[in-house]
């Protein structure tokens, strides 16, 4: 690289994160655990018997959310998160359970620290948002 050109720098987290592939691969890391790890199970019952609705809207919404293509909104409008998740009882162990989960997941599919840091912010103003019951 000469003086003139300088490292391109990522313009959104969606690039940051490393595009559609490494979104996918978080989602799919995120429900696997979900499904496997005995430490989210209470998550994993709000979740029915299969995750594969919840997994794609999940990858759809997070490539928006992150500055990417607007898949969900493309296929249903505004996301609405709170009013869509009102049928299902979010309290604090599902709240913290989701958190620890997209934590993890982050964290074995490689999401870079910094990013991952402010990712785990803005997912828990998001999360503690959605709660519906108290406990």
């Amino acid at each position: 690289m000469n003086a003139s050109e300088s490292p391109v720098s990522p313009t959104t987290p969606f690039e940051w994160i490393g595009g559609e592939a490494r979104v996918r691969a978080l989602v799919d890391r995120f429900y696997d655990l979900m499904d496997i790890e005995p430490g989210y199970r209470e998550l994993r019952a709000a979740h029915g018997s299969t995750l594969d609705d919840a997994r794609q809207k999940l990858h759809w919404f997070l490539c928006g959310w992150l500055g990417g293509p607007s898949h969900y909104e493309e296929r249903f409008g505004h996301p609405r998160l709170r009013m869509r998740h009102m049928p299902f009882a979010i309290g604090i162990v599902e709240r913290d359970q989701w958190l620890a989960c997209m934590d993890q997941a982050m964290g074995e599919t490689g999401v870079p620290e910094d990013l991952r840091g402010r990712l785990k912010d803005s997912f828990f103003k998001t999360a503690d948002w959605m709660r519906n019951r108290p406990a």
